[in-house]
């Protein structure tokens, strides 16, 4: 028993222990947050699930910098170790900023939730404007049927750039005549 109170290291034990439980909790919450609001908002299982498995990335990363903290690494080493990490993922994505910039705009379009699947959609774009049904809603892209039957994908991150107009019915009751 002496020997667990002479421990050098227990309050770093003690915190890290603390910083784990505090982690489980936040990921049982924000999971159950998550699905709360899918449900209120009819979004898809998939959907649900990869806004889930973010965020569990970003509270994980969170943790671990506090028991980086906890455990007294010096703080110029951390952000000499971050910003060395940064400048080689900067580097190592560069040309893949786009893949970037379509997952955010993928938990962008699934928070605010501007339209679902079967929605009928016009992209007003002055070239290439495109209108049909959204068939599927994917972390990188939508996949929309147009009126003469192809089979469209559009980036998340040009939906986020482009204005877009959600057609309602258009249906007219008129009186049949002969």
């Amino acid at each position: 028993m002496l020997k667990f109170i002479d421990n050098p290291y227990l309050h770093q034990e003690i915190l890290t222990f603390i910083v784990i439980c505090i982690l489980f909790i936040l990921r049982i919450f924000s999971s159950e947050l998550i699905k709360k609001f899918a449900r209120l908002n009819d979004a898809l299982e998939h959907r649900t699930r990869l806004i889930i498995k973010y965020i569990n990335i970003l509270l994980g990363i969170l943790a671990i910098f506090s028991i980086v903290i906890i455990w007294g690494v010096k703080k110029d080493q951390i952000f000499l170790f971050i910003s060395s990490t940064f400048a080689v993922v900067g580097v190592a994505s560069f040309a893949q900023w786009s893949i970037l910039s379509n997952i955010t705009a993928g938990i962008i379009l699934f928070f605010s939730y501007p339209f679902k699947i079967g929605d009928k959609i016009r992209i007003l774009d002055k070239d290439f404007p495109i209108e049909g049904e959204i068939e599927d809603i994917k972390a990188f892209y939508i996949i929309i049927i147009t009126n003469e039957g192809e089979e469209v994908t559009y980036p998340n991150n040009l939906l986020m750039q482009k204005g877009i107009l959600k057609i309602t019915s258009t249906f007219e009751d008129k009186e049949f005549t002969d």
